[in-house]
């Protein structure tokens, strides 16, 4: 499974408005896209199935932007992967048996049902909270580094 950049970009998105959450107040898409590095059209595709799925809410004026609609710790990554990617099927042939003649006696199918499980559980066990707590654990370790 490779994911791409609408998932990726998507999960920086997010992450911008999680470290923004406490302060209850909206973001731009420019200063997103400024912070990230991200083509700022490119978040306003990725913001849309967003917004409709209820993870980000948005406000109009000056004081207007962008805002999670839910906290943090109750956003999974496999929830986000879902609405952005559309689902995180391993091979083909466990969503659609028509692509292989050979789904009933496949060798190899019991072997990704449970890949499929892992990673879909793994995704399941992370939330945007969890991300944070990772970014700001990692920049306190990286400010209490001492170079010689």
């Amino acid at each position: 499974m490779k994911l791409s950049t609408r998932a990726r970009y998507g999960l920086r998105l997010l992450f911008e408005l999680s470290l923004d959450y406490r302060n209850k107040s909206y973001l731009f898409l420019k200063d997103i896209s400024e912070r990230q590095n991200i083509s700022e059209k490119y978040l306003s595709n990725i913001i849309i199935p967003l917004k409709a799925a209820k993870i980000v809410t948005s406000a109009r004026g000056a004081h207007g932007g962008y805002s999670l609609a839910k906290a943090p710790e109750n956003v999974t990554i496999k929830e986000v992967v879902d609405i952005l990617e559309g689902n995180t099927i391993v091979v083909e042939c466990l969503g659609n048996s028509a692509v292989c003649g050979k789904v009933n006696e496949c060798p190899t199918q019991d072997l990704w049902k449970k890949l499929e499980t892992v990673i879909n559980n793994f995704l399941s066990s992370i939330t945007l909270k969890d991300i944070v707590n990772d970014y700001q654990k990692k920049l306190k370790e990286k400010k209490n580094m001492y170079y010689i």
